[in-house]
């Protein structure tokens, strides 16, 4: 999968820039990830709860990325306040594509059309046609960031970006292999930021994931032979875990602890990746809507350790924090000095 974005150019933060901390938040309905696909699922109640985050973002000066998918923009729990924060300017929306969600409603619903980039092209471009002129309608801003539904990106994806004006891709997911169930393998790509596309205006900021470990080199090959035989069901990732030999780590709140953070986060420092993307789902922040938010309890935990991740990549490490589009222009165009 790799190959959809081979011909893409590695980007540099300045040499004296500080490192970057993207926030971006899959702003979805809530559904059941369990479950089949199902168009009905379209509740977006969870966002009433936004706000928890926002606080948080609001305490630290993040300008948080909001993408957005069709039934949050839709609907006034979701619009509403999106569009409070493009008018006091205290974040941003981009676009999220969940297709089974997101009319036209032609494909078959199925896991592998959830991927939007497994769509015939005209369809990939018509939902996200429609997708970008309801957050323009709703939200009051046309979007120019893109993050495809679980990660999807294919193959006509970059030509339909480029058509549709949009400046900057979240899509890959650096370290995991989502071919499972027909999603892309992304388990060969690393976390830095690109450019692509035909005219090579188009940037992409990975998801920040990464193996981690004194076998990371092999991180791909090891983990994608532990799921075949004769390793298959032995547990090797869990045991390659516990030594400190291999882990594959992402840089979210949702099923990782603050140690994983920190430890994916100098990794990737330590390797010259200087742009760092942090995430989570939207749902997450109302009890009960995800597997790793359950309670009232379980949710201060989570907002907890934002906090700490925070105040860790901010103050100990002396972090910077961006919106993608600003840092696209830091990225492409840097600040030039003057000799004295």
């Amino acid at each position: 999968m790799t190959t959809l974005l081979a011909e893409r150019t590695r980007l540099r933060l300045p040499a004296d820039h500080p490192p970057v901390l993207l926030v971006v938040i899959d702003t979805e309905e809530e559904f059941d990830w369990s479950a089949p696909f199902d168009r009905g699922q379209t509740s977006v109640e969870a966002m009433r709860d936004a706000w928890r985050a926002q606080e948080l973002f609001d305490a630290f000066g993040i300008r948080a990325t909001w993408v957005a998918d069709y039934p949050i923009v839709t609907q006034p729990a979701g619009y509403e306040f999106l569009r409070e924060l493009v008018d006091t300017g205290r974040g941003t929306v981009g676009a999220h594509l969940h297709p089974w969600v997101s009319p036209p409603h032609e494909e078959p619903v199925n896991a592998r059309n959830s991927y939007p980039g497994n769509l015939p092209p005209d369809l990939e471009e018509r939902k996200l046609w429609r997708l970008t002129d309801a957050i323009e309608h709703y939200v009051g801003l046309r979007p120019t960031v893109y993050k495809a539904g679980r990660y999807g990106f294919g193959p006509h994806t970059a030509d339909l970006l480029e058509r549709l004006g949009y400046e900057v891709d979240l899509s890959p997911c650096a370290a995991f292999d989502l071919g499972a169930d027909g999603g892309p393998d992304w388990s060969r790509f690393d976390a830095a930021p690109y450019r692509f596309g035909r005219a090579r205006d188009l940037v992409g900021l990975p998801t920040s994931g990464a193996f981690v470990g004194w076998l990371a080199g092999a991180g791909p090959a090891l983990h994608a032979a532990s799921h075949r035989a004769p390793w298959a069901g032995l547990r090797v990732p869990g045991i390659l875990s516990r030594t400190g030999a291999l882990e594959r780590l992402l840089l979210s709140p949702e099923g990782y602890r603050l140690e994983h953070l920190k430890r994916l986060t100098r990794a990737l420092l330590a390797c010259g990746t200087r742009v760092l993307s942090f995430s989570f789902h939207s749902p997450s922040l109302r009890p009960g809507c995800t597997s790793y938010v359950r309670s009232e309890t379980e949710l201060k935990e989570f907002l907890s350790l934002c906090r700490q991740f925070f105040e860790f990549f901010l103050g100990e490490l002396g972090g910077a924090t961006m919106g993608p589009l600003e840092l696209r222009q830091v990225l492409l165009d840097p600040p030039r000095t003057t000799a004295p």
